[in-house]
């Protein structure tokens, strides 16, 4: 109907170069008019491959989480991929069975962002050259690291920057709750609070920093307990938004006033914490680009459009100041 090639018309739908704009407009207009649907299971057996890729994540429930998935799952429409959802919920058995199931499914690779610290799933999936990127949370084993592509943020920019907001702000007693220890973008952000207590002489007590396992609920009781003893923090400043929402439940229920009698803030952007009424003080992690970014990588490999070396990118971080930090009421005071 176009009067072109297999091979022109290939080229077209794939959006890959090679033919004129005027020729590819018009296999697109052809295609539209007839309702075109490629056959993915002739696709597969030419091309030997399944144009589908597995997503792991922690809890699709969490907007961090969501957000990201989102990104994924739109780059992979793009480049002409299907996605399956995992999530694992922090259980390691539960990753290692997804990880087992989408391989007996033929996925043609993983995006993964919940690898541990020290996980032995990485070492499986570099083993067996499966493809695959890393989002959100890197091994910290060095080599491994070299031997993997990932996107990440600057989660210790990110640790540091809200200390630095805070006690800009004439806050001295920062309390911190963290992400679970065993995971790199909780140690890293809890490195850059550190840093930034040092570089600011912050005597912080051990009790003010608080593993939340970047969970609503341990962070709503750690706050509550906080809230209750002698010597309550100024500033609370969760290490994801998820818990800082946790928290302010708690200080709320107290009768306490954010942010009148005490700074809450949060990392992560996500939409809940822009509402009218909670306006939470936050660091903006881009989470739908560091899921497109990852499947762009991921496709790269899968079609060998790259070279072996592999590309490890860290994203930008960018504080936004809303309300429960106090920043309105009468900004820096230092």
């Amino acid at each position: 109907m176009a009067n072109a090639s297999v091979a022109a018309v290939s080229m077209a739908l794939n959006n890959r170069p090679g033919i004129g704009e005027k020729k590819r407009r018009e296999i697109f207009d052809i295609a539209n008019k007839v309702g075109y649907q490629p056959s993915l299971v002739a696709k597969a057996l030419v091309n030997k491959r399944s144009y589908i890729i597995g997503l792991v994540i922690h809890d699709i429930s969490d907007n961090f989480y969501a957000e990201l998935a989102q990104g994924v799952e739109d780059a992979a429409r793009k480049h002409g991929y299907s996605t399956i959802l995992c999530t694992t919920d922090g259980n390691s058995k539960t990753q290692a069975n997804y990880l087992d199931i989408m391989l007996s499914r033929g996925v043609d690779g993983i995006i993964i962002s919940t690898l541990m610290a020290k996980d032995p799933h990485a070492a499986f999936l570099i083993d067996e050259k499966i493809p695959f990127v890393c989002i959100n949370r890197i091994p910290l084993n060095p080599s491994q690291r070299r031997s993997i592509e990932y996107i990440i943020m600057d989660n210790y920019a990110a640790g540091y920057k809200g200390v630095e907001h805070l006690w800009r702000l004439g806050h001295d007693k920062i309390a911190v709750i963290t992400g679970p220890r065993d995971a790199s973008n909780a140690i890293y952000t809890l490195d850059g609070s550190r840093a930034a207590f040092k570089e600011f002489r912050l005597k912080i007590p051990k009790r003010y920093i608080i593993s939340g396992k970047y969970s609503y609920q341990a962070a709503f009781l750690a706050s509550h307990r906080l809230m209750k003893s002698k010597n309550p923090p100024t500033a609370i400043f969760a290490h994801d938004d998820n818990m800082a929402l946790g928290a302010r439940n708690a200080i709320l229920q107290q009768g306490i006033k954010i942010p009148e009698d005490i700074a809450l803030m949060g990392i992560d952007n996500i939409k809940t914490g822009s509402l009218t009424g909670i306006e939470l003080t936050t660091i903006r992690q881009n989470k739908y680009e560091m899921g497109a970014i990852g499947v762009k990588n991921l496709v790269d490999q899968i079609e060998q459009t790259t070279s072996i070396s592999r590309s490890h990118i860290v994203l930008d971080i960018e504080l936004i100041i809303r309300k429960t930090c106090g920043y309105h009421l009468s900004g820096y005071s230092r």
